[in-house]
């Protein structure tokens, strides 16, 4: 269930017999000849399709996140890192207010990490809510899958190519580049990585057949959703 699809009162009846939701993260920044929003298109969708057989609520995604290397490149929107867990520190207190105590983070961008160290200590301070994060993109499952398929994988290859973060009328090198350094990326400020990276590929092949492409997706799913049926550690809630 979106709750962009539910009103206050669904909410209310919702809550009276389950406490869990989902909430995805995302960003705005550039990948390459996909769309900039990926991050937040795969893990908003992701959490959908692994929460709706189960008739949990799942929450806008927030498409903003943590991404000041990716400047250089227009429509690259960042936060920073205080205002970013600023942010996710009161939608987290006003889900555990209204009564949401079992919290997934479904998390589609790696910049987002920090938020991490805050759900540790923001759970320390409430001992009643339990809380996963979710790195859907490099969880056991989907790298797995992954790897199989292609292990020259990175950021804006074809590994975030999906139907629906492609372009239409966007043609794509047919080529594999070569595998940036990623210890050289660490070091460089904006500008410098954009004249690096030049397309924003990280490296790897541009675009992978669908159904190759289908079989991460359906791992995902599958993978996210197992984490909202098990492992929330009920035994010790208060």
């Amino acid at each position: 269930m979106r709750i962009a699809e539910m009103n206050w009162m669904m909410v209310e009846e919702y809550l009276t017999r389950d406490d869990r939701c989902v909430l995805p993260l995302g960003s705005t920044e550039q990948h390459a000849y996909l769309s900039l929003s990926v991050d937040s298109i795969l893990a908003e969708r992701l959490a959908i399709e692994a929460a709706e057989p189960l008739g949990l609520p799942v929450f806008p995604v927030l498409a903003y996140g943590i991404t000041p290397y990716f400047r250089a490149f227009p429509g690259t929107i960042t936060l920073r890192m205080q205002t970013y867990l600023s942010i996710l520190r009161d939608i987290l207190d006003a889900m555990a207010e209204q009564g949401f105590k079992r919290i997934l983070i479904v998390n589609g961008h790696g910049g987002n990490a920090p938020a991490q160290g805050l759900i540790g200590e923001w759970t320390a301070d409430h001992p009643e809510v339990r809380i996963k994060f979710h790195n859907w993109w490099n969880a056991p499952k989907v790298w797995a899958q992954v790897q199989a398929i292609d292990p020259v994988a990175s950021h804006a290859s074809w590994m975030e190519n999906f139907p629906w973060t492609r372009l239409a009328n966007i043609e794509l090198p047919p080529e594999q580049k070569p595998m940036s350094d990623l210890e050289v990326i660490r070091q460089l400020d904006p500008k410098s990585l954009r004249a690096y990276l030049k397309d924003g590929n990280f490296g790897g092949r541009y675009q992978r057949d669908d159904e190759e492409m289908m079989k991460i997706w359906r791992v995902g799913v599958e993978e996210t959703r197992e984490l909202l049926n098990a492992g929330w550690a009920a035994e010790i809630r208060t």
